[in-house]
């Protein structure tokens, strides 16, 4: 019993003496935790010189494009064929992905040798070569009257161009095999958007956010970019860390002071350093009774597999002494110890390589993201991960330690290379198919040069007969006279009060206007209208407008103060005089009843007798449209043009007196208020109408009515939005075909969302974020088609709108029989103001269709309380005028 336990003692002292000869002779490859995150570091600079246009030349690790921009969602399917080129013999595929629904991948393959001639013979004998093989598996799989999609795995560094580069197959997609390792993951792990491969070679791959890629064009959306990491140290950066093995090594290369940091971590070369280091040992007479023999003086003779087998947990010891044997060595308990201590060593120092560079990628990935955690999985590929019996482990356990806020989970690539560049041709093939479907809704609003001149001329017509006697009664465009006869000069002045209905909120405005100066203070109070008095009687609506205008006065101390008052009423009234104006028909929600009709005056005149309390003298009912352009004008004099583009869309101008029939009288200008909201009422635009317009018209509260402005005002385009998501969801184009219930509800999408997303300082990270407030959990991909299906109906919405307004500004240039025409356009309203694009896209169309005007566009302050004011004392001066005279 005493022998065991002394021999057991020997032992262990023994394997303690021996390892701690190993350490201290390999104590440069022991690599500490703060060397680790220091190569981190520097791997993460590394990275960002690659994928810098400028430092990419000098950039030692390449980060190269691939020009996939999207990992497999589980709805591919069809017949696919792969090729695999990358060493003494080829494989060709046939893939069959998804079958019936079920998500699976079933393979046919055959090998065809690669002759040396033609590996180094001319580049296209070898694709010729390759040609012959692939048709012949065709003619024997009974493919040759198909046309499949073909991937191509092409296992060296490539620059690429695009993702096509043909036999009668469609080459649809060249990949390296770390692509495909990470494809073929991602096809069972949504999440995988790393690939490793720890093999002969190695390299990394992961997904980066296209605005960080400066080798490609475009911003949107990701890409699966090859790092080529094999390189990384190619400049130095990793001279503290490699040793005199490592030196020796790369030395006796084929390709000397090049993939340094591949030779520190790949299979090729693990076997090499264990040899090298094992000479140097024997040499310093530390093994082997310093014996050599002539196999450990042979490059090439320790593999990687024989580096496992000596790693094995029970087995290691005895495979050792067999591999050192077979080397012509005789090696003592002692030597097995220490030579099996110098592989895990070697080993260890690889993984713990890998893990920095792994955990620099992740970092990345969680930044770009802008995650205080990530979740993310990595698929990996190749036979050192797959055969060393302890490398996978320790990889996890370094990369989990240097990245503690990443959760990750290493999945295991089957086939990686071959049914990889399978899952990238079927999802290329998917992302073509749904870009052509994507590609046809969003062609509907694009609308052609012609088409807009068309409007333009359609707008010109409805103008015309809106101001004519005869033709007025069927006009869509309304052409509504507001007896607004002059604009500000400058000498206004004194107190006026201004009321400003126009949607669910109301305002009652003190506005002071000193002459001379120009100058206009203002004090406002707003007031809510609850929904039952929108739609209640319109009694109740005018009573309690005076309700709010009595606590105003109160609140100003106003009281008793008989001040002249502007009235702005946002909604089409047909105007016999400046105040008077009986109100069409209800817009905006609104419904109150016993008002179409009847002269909205009248009816605050009734409701401010009913309480008794105060007088007031109502000199104008003012359209917002007209008071924002008043407010211009009263800064720029060449101002006759008002602009509303925000909730509603209308827009006013100052015609000659002798165009308009329905009222008397030649001579001057009045303002007509257009009410173009109606434009294509009587089906004149119908050739530009999608089906998504129609539905928005027949879900709204006036189907039929206002059409041009529901292609083109903040309070539909949200809808339109709506109503093309709801439908490229149907057909399974978004949303992984799941239509949520915040999507099924209306008014859900609203306009200010168009803006957020549109904007051009918002990652795609935040568009997925609004979607996500929406209840849409959206991927990458789909957070760019929204975005693209925002700015097909906000750019058509603002053409259509430039359109509408060249027709007016040509208008007026021919009245005035001028050449040329310099006129000021006010404009007032969200959509125009808060927009990234809508009002330029709006310019650039007036500018086109009318290129013989000079239209300045200038944003108005508050059209509806400044601009009633300035109605109002435009108006007292004019009947003061008149008296005089």
């Amino acid at each position: 019993m005493f022998a065991v336990h002394l021999m057991a003692f020997y032992f262990t002292k023994l394997k303690e003496d021996q390892i701690k000869t190993v350490d201290r002779f390999l104590y440069h490859m022991r690599l500490s935790n703060e060397t680790l995150l220091d190569i981190m570091a520097r791997f993460q600079a590394e990275m960002q010189k690659g994928l810098g246009k400028d430092t990419n030349p000098t950039a030692s690790v390449k980060m190269l494009p691939t020009f996939v921009r999207a990992i497999p969602d589980g709805s591919e399917n069809g017949e696919f064929l792969s090729l695999d080129l990358g060493g003494s013999k080829f494989r060709v595929l046939k893939v069959q992905v998804s079958e019936e629904g079920k998500q699976n991948v079933q393979m046919e393959s055959q090998y065809y040798p690669t002759p040396n001639e033609i590996i180094r013979g001319p580049g296209s004998e070898l694709f010729e070569y390759v040609a012959d093989c692939l048709a012949d598996f065709m003619k024997s799989k009974g493919l040759m009257h198909k046309k499949l999609p073909l991937g191509l795995t092409f296992s060296f560094p490539c620059t690429q161009t695009k993702l096509e580069e043909d036999i009668d197959v469609d080459i649809l997609a060249l990949v390296n095999d770390t692509v495909g390792t990470m494809m073929t993951c991602a096809y069972d792990d949504p999440h995988c958007e790393v690939g490793v491969i720890l093999g002969t070679g190695t390299n990394a791959c992961y997904m980066e956010d296209m605005s960080n890629i400066d080798l490609v064009e475009g911003d949107e959306g990701r890409m699966c970019i090859n790092t080529e990491w094999g390189a990384f140290g190619d400049d130095g950066a990793l001279e503290d860390i490699r040793t005199e093995f490592d030196r020796d090594l790369d030395l006796g290369s084929l390709n000397p002071g090049k993939q340094l940091f591949e030779k520190m971590i790949s299979g090729l070369y693990l076997g090499e350093l264990v040899r090298l280091i094992l000479l140097k040992m024997a040499r310093a007479g530390l093994l082997f009774g310093g014996k050599r023999s002539s196999s450990l003086h042979t490059k090439g003779k320790i593999e990687t597999r024989h580096v496992a087998a000596m790693e094995k947990y029970k087995e290691g010891l005895a495979n050792t002494r067999e591999i050192l044997t077979d080397l012509g060595l005789e090696p003592s308990e002692a030597d097995c110890i220490a030579v099996q201590h110098v592989c895990t060593i070697v080993s260890f120092r690889s993984a713990n390589l890998c893990a920095a560079a792994l955990a620099a990628i992740l970092t990345r990935l969680r930044e770009n993201k802008k995650l205080a955690r990530l979740r993310t999985t990595v698929g990996v590929d190749g036979t050192l991960y797959k055969i060393h019996p302890q490398y996978p482990k320790r990889l996890h356990k370094v990369v989990r330690r240097l990245v503690p806020n990443c959760d990750v989970r290493f999945l295991l690539s089957e086939s990686g290379s071959t049914k990889g560049a399978a899952m990238v041709t079927a999802v290329a093939s998917r992302v073509q198919a749904q870009r052509k479907q994507i590609d046809r809704v969003l062609a509907l609003f694009r609308l052609t040069r012609e088409q807009l001149v068309g409007v333009r001329d359609k707008m010109r017509v409805e103008l015309e007969y809106g101001l004519k006697k005869d033709t007025h009664p069927l006009a869509t465009v309304k052409m509504l006279p507001t007896y607004v006869c002059g604009m500000p000069d400058g000498t206004e002045k004194g107190k006026f009060l201004a009321l400003d209905l126009g949607g669910t909120n109301f305002r009652v405005l003190l506005v002071k206007i000193r002459s001379g100066r120009r100058s206009v203070r203002m004090y406002n109070k707003i007031f809510a209208i609850p929904l039952e008095i929108m739609q209640g009687t319109g009694e109740e609506l005018f009573d309690h407008i005076v309700q709010c205008i009595a606590d105003f006065l109160d609140y100003m101390g106003l009281k008793g103060a008989q001040l002249p008052l502007g009235f702005t009423f946002s909604f089409p009234c047909r105007q016999t005089s400046i105040d008077k104006g009986a109100l069409v028909e209800w817009t905006k929600g609104f419904k109150a009843t016993d008002c179409e009709g009847e002269d909205v005056v009248d009816m605050l005149r009734e409701a401010i007798k009913r309480r008794n309390e105060f007088d007031l003298d109502i000199v104008a009912v003012v359209n917002d449209t007209v008071g924002t352009m008043m407010t211009c004008a009263y800064e720029d004099p060449n101002c006759e043009i008002g602009l509303i583009a925000g909730t509603g869309s209308n827009m006013c101008y100052m015609e000659e007196m002798r165009n308009i029939e329905l009222v008397e009288g030649d001579q001057g200008k009045m303002c007509i208020n257009t009410e173009w909201g109606g434009f294509g009422d009587n089906g004149c635009i119908d050739d530009i109408r999608t089906q998504y317009d129609k539905e928005v018209d027949e879900g709204s509260l006036n189907p039929g009515k206002q059409r041009y402005e529901k292609m083109t005002s903040g309070m539909y385009l949200g809808e339109i939005v709506r109503q093309i998501l709801i439908d490229l969801t149907k057909q399974g184009l978004l949303f992984r075909g799941q239509i949520s219930e915040r999507l099924r509800t209306r008014g859900i999408f609203e306009t200010k969302f168009l803006s957020q997303i549109e904007s051009d300082r918002l990652a795609l990270l935040q568009v997925r974020g609004i979607l996500q407030q929406l209840g849409l959990d959206s991927t990458c991909e789909d957070s760019i088609v929204v975005k693209e299906v925002c700015g097909a109906v906000s750019r058509r919405a603002a053409q259509l709108c430039g359109a509408g307004m060249a027709a007016i500004v040509e208008k007026r240039r021919q009245d005035q029989g001028l050449e040329h025409l310099r006129i000021t356009v006010g404009v007032d309203g969200t959509l125009y103001k808060l927009h990234p694009h809508f009002s330029s896209i709006l310019q650039e169309t007036v500018k086109e269709l009318a290129p013989q005007c000079d239209v300045t566009f200038m944003l108005s302050e508050d059209g509806s309380g400044k601009g009633a004011a300035l109605i109002t004392a435009v108006a007292k001066r004019l009947q003061q005028a008149q008296k005089e005279n």
